[in-house]
């Protein structure tokens, strides 16, 4: 059976640890691979390794730097396929989708092409009598990347390109889950002519993850995934001294106005809440029609789409949603959909008790739909991470507005509507970070950042794009005069102009 092995310095090396985890199939519950969860050696093997390279590659001018990536951009591009299906064989989503996922952290590699022209820094000439100023952004040093299961290539691309591009070295520490997809990109970007000991890849769990952020060397960490551990990476590693982007949870709104086109919104419904199987942060899990009517007519729209919901394996051409990740994900979801029927939602369509002929051990569940969903149950408080849409009912826009604004997470949201004043009123007045009108998923593009707002975001800055430029830098000025041959002796006041 395949052993996914570490990256350090250039080449692979197989961990001594005598801890393992299973890498599985999702669609068939299958073990396709081992994975030892890395010692404390191992990561600080990387570490060292990447200190030491980390002098020279901050050193090499912008320009040379961006040469390796603009041709792993190319071999990405060319390997795209073989990338997907790795995705898909260790995560479970549809082809289309994985390739979808690869194309996002494409474009964040193509911006990290740019990036010579972020770093240039300001200049002022003459700010005191022949004086001058300016100043100039900074590689941090060694900076490490904590990414999830469920985009295994776009994450991590959302992080090491633009880390690199700064002249930075990277510490990758992968999901356990999905190790395969990480590992490509890796190879592809050595083939691409990247110096050894600049990107390096560690697999682990919690050991891993605590040595890097207790590592002194490692002055920088992002991280994607859950809240309670966006919360723990970003107080361990801030109390050890280091720039922390930690990004969390979500519970994304939808809102529905009596005014939308009603099959638009319920086509965006189905692709946000039920596209990869509602594992995305930036998933709709929650729609909130404006009225009564408006909630039937979406209602009654939505359930027979969700119960034609084309379920089955990534190998299907047809297949809209693959499995979730794990078993243990699977029951997660079910016991959630148990509970908010205990709780009093109506389970409009019931996607537990799935099985599908010749795939009887993979972790498949099908689209659940719920109504009357009320701000109290644990399935509208909690992410649930899965194919669960609620609906839940608002009498007035101020009514639906107020739900989001309360609301702990405050990652996504949307609002579909035909009204200018209402687009304009939300886009304006919702906390949260990423809104989109009209659009359900407003995942910004490459070259804008990020992130989101409340307890789906520890840290001051956003994710790639320039927040991730400033992020991965630090800013330095200088100010300098050159004798002139005009000497007045010691000065003991502070610096002014006056």
């Amino acid at each position: 059976m395949l052993t996914i092995q570490n990256a350090i310095d250039g080449r692979k090396v197989t961990s001594a640890s005598t801890r393992t985890s299973a890498v599985f199939n999702p669609a068939t519950g299958e073990q396709i691979a081992t994975l030892p969860l890395s010692t404390r050696d191992d990561v600080n093997a990387a570490i060292a390794i990447a200190k030491a390279a980390s002098t020279a590659w901050g050193a090499t001018p912008p320009l040379k730097r961006i040469k390796p990536i603009f041709k792993f951009k190319e071999l990405l591009e060319a390997n795209a396929d073989k990338i997907a299906r790795a995705i898909s064989n260790e995560h479970g989503k549809t082809h289309a989708d994985a390739l979808g996922e690869l194309q996002r952290g494409i474009d964040v590699v193509d911006f990290a092409c740019g990036i010579p022209h972020l770093l240039k820094g300001e200049f002022s000439r003459n700010v005191g009598p022949d004086i001058d100023s300016w100043s100039d952004r900074q590689p941090l040093g060694v900076v490490a990347g904590i990414t999830p299961f469920n985009f295994p290539a776009m994450v991590p691309m959302w992080m090491f390109p633009v880390a690199i591009a700064c002249g930075n070295t990277f510490i990758l520490k992968p999901s356990e889950r999905d190790p395969s997809a990480p590992m490509l990109l890796w190879e592809l970007f050595q083939e691409a002519g990247l110096p050894p000991g600049v990107f390096n890849v560690v697999h682990g769990d919690k050991s891993a993850v605590d040595a890097i952020l207790d590592s002194p060397d490692i002055a920088a960490v992002s991280f994607v995934g859950s809240t309670p551990i966006a919360e723990y990476i970003y107080a361990r590693g801030t109390a050890a001294g280091k720039r922390v982007q930690a990004l969390g949870g979500a519970k994304n709104h939808m809102i529905v106005m009596p005014d939308a086109d009603m099959d638009q919104a319920v086509d965006a419904l189905m692709g946000a809440g039920y596209g990869s199987a509602g594992e995305r942060c930036m998933a709709i899990s929650v729609a909130v029609p404006v009225g009564e009517k408006t909630a039937d007519r979406l209602v009654e729209a939505l359930a027979p789409k969700v119960r034609a919901l084309k379920v089955g394996p990534a190998s299907d051409a047809q297949t809209e949603m693959g499995p979730v990740i794990t078993l243990e994900a699977k029951r997660r979801i079910s016991g959630l959909i148990d509970l908010g029927v205990a709780e009093g939602a109506d389970l409009v369509v019931d996607g537990r008790g799935l099985q599908l002929q010749g795939y009887e051990n993979g972790y498949f569940i099908g689209g659940s739909l719920f109504d009357r969903v009320t701000r109290d149950m644990a399935i509208y408080r909690q992410e649930i991470f899965g194919p669960v849409l609620s609906v839940v009912r608002a009498e007035s826009y101020d009514e639906a507005a107020d739900l989001i604004n309360t609301h702990e997470y405050g990652n996504g949201t949307a609002i579909f509507t035909r009204d200018g004043d209402a687009a304009r009123a939300f886009a304006d007045k919702i906390e949260v970070g990423m809104v989109g009108i009209n659009v359900p998923l407003p995942v910004p593009v490459a070259y804008h950042s990020f992130g989101g707002w409340k307890r789906s975001l520890f840290g001051d800055h956003a994710i790639y794009g320039p927040e991730g430029v400033r992020f991965y830098t630090r800013i330095k000025t200088v100010t300098a005069r050159w004798p002139t041959g005009i000497r007045k002796g010691a000065e003991f006041n502070f610096p002014s102009l006056k």
